[in-house]
């Protein structure tokens, strides 16, 4: 009998309208490889995703903010054209929580694991994420939810500027607006104007004491957790570098052994019951040496394609095999294989990897999206420069991310008229990804 039953399509699930999701072609190319035809819900339309050789089908997503009964309806109308039960993949966080809710509904053609919706969205709401490891003694950031700008002020002096800003639910941040779904907050001024505009990001605010990035302190583990619970493929991995630098997503990673980080994964995942892919983030702290878990995605990470172990074996193709009954081969981990993004970090992507590795674009079986990357990221970046230059400094353009303002202020006075000062640098912003 062959490894996979490729009579089961897979469909990846994608509402988020990032032309540069490398993860999306990562999961193309894993079941691709493996003879499963694979079918994308997703704006491809500027995107190297559609020129994989590996995509079976590219259908249209719902938008952005879609409920979910039109969500329910696009993918019911995605199983009518397969016309085959299909293993459905979702590839963001949005996505994620709304396929678990609708389970139930989906599952007479669609094969899901066994999550809770309920389960799905506390995890990835980062203010519940706080609850959650502070009732399983999880380390975790000081994190408080403040309840009006007067509290988001007096928060931001109690934690110690700088100060970490989340929303809570961030795939709810609407795109265009100028927010950013994780900051460093420099003032307590500014942590008020966030408070303001809680209502636009859909969801609540929460101020976390600030990590300092650095050296050896960004992990993240990337598993899945089959029916029994027991964490199959994936492993622990170190963010080497970062997009942006000290946070962001991974732009080159590296396979490390941690077994402190490998520990805390699976007691999180087994104390929960969690079912399915998951992408944890960590921050080990300069002072105590702890891992804290900084964020629990219930889907799979850009760069999962890094944990590829020695059976060929990596997240997505696990959880294929797992839902259609098939047996996992045993592997063997690959440490000190890296992951590179090489629109992210092009100069990594030409040095020497003796331990081997995957670049997130260009593969040898599959060119067309390596050669497409080049002309679409360079119209990309073109006219990200350009709407800078037209709007000299005003607004954001709609659809384009921009830093958050900083608000210089004093001090907070300190004992006997002094000034407290926080010896944390303020060059950098936190974030996981």
């Amino acid at each position: 009998m062959p490894l996979f039953d490729t009579r089961v399509p897979a469909v990846l699930l994608r509402i988020d309208r990032n032309p540069f999701h490398h993860g999306t072609l990562g999961a193309v190319r894993s079941l691709g490889r493996a003879g499963v035809d694979v079918h994308v819900v997703a704006d491809c339309s500027r995107s190297p995703v559609r020129a994989s050789r590996y995509v079976s089908g590219l259908h249209t997503p719902p938008p952005p903010g879609a409920s979910p009964a039109d969500l329910a309806a696009a993918l019911r109308r995605v199983a009518a054209r397969v016309a085959r039960p299909a293993v459905l993949i979702p590839m963001d966080d949005a996505c994620a929580v709304a396929v678990a809710r609708l389970r139930a509904e989906l599952s007479p053609v669609y094969l899901l694991p066994e999550l809770s919706g309920a389960l799905a969205e506390r995890v990835a709401d980062k203010a519940e994420l706080a609850g959650v490891c502070a009732s399983l003694d999880l380390p975790h950031p000081e994190t408080l939810v403040p309840e009006d700008e007067a509290e988001a002020a007096r928060a931001a002096w109690r934690l110690g500027l700088p100060v970490v800003a989340k929303w809570s639910r961030p795939w709810l941040v609407p795109p265009g607006g100028g927010l950013r779904s994780t900051v460093l907050v420099r003032s307590a001024q500014e942590a008020r104007e966030l408070y303001r505009r809680a209502d636009e990001a859909g969801s609540r605010l929460l101020l976390q004491a600030f990590l300092p990035p650095g050296p050896d302190r960004d992990w993240f583990f990337h598993g899945y957790a089959d029916r029994s619970g027991a964490i199959r493929a994936g492993g622990p991995g170190r963010k080497t570098r970062a997009r942006p630098r000290g946070a962001g997503l991974t732009a080159v990673g590296r396979w490390t052994p941690n077994p402190q980080v490998q520990a805390l994964a699976e007691r999180v995942t087994g104390e929960l019951g969690y079912r399915g892919i998951l992408d944890l983030d960590f921050r080990r702290c300069g002072t105590t040496g702890r891992y804290h878990l900084l964020d629990f995605n219930p889907r799979p990470g850009a760069q999962f394609r890094l944990f590829t172990d020695t059976a060929g074996l990596d997240v997505v193709r696990a959880l294929h095999l797992d839902l259609t009954h098939r047996a996992l081969p045993e592997g063997a981990p690959r440490p000190g294989r890296t992951f590179v993004v090489e629109n992210y970090a092009p100069l990594s992507a030409l040095r020497p990897a003796p331990d081997g590795r995957e670049l997130a674009w260009h593969a040898p079986d599959d060119r067309a999206p390596g050669r497409a990357l080049w002309a679409l990221w360079g119209r990309h970046a073109t006219g990200r420069l350009l709407d800078r230059v037209r709007r000299g400094g005003g607004r954001p353009a709609a659809g384009k991310p921009a830093a958050a303002r900083v608000v210089r202020q004093a001090p907070a006075p300190g004992p006997a008229g002094r000034t407290g000062r926080s010896d944390r640098p303020d060059d950098e912003r936190a974030g996981s990804r």
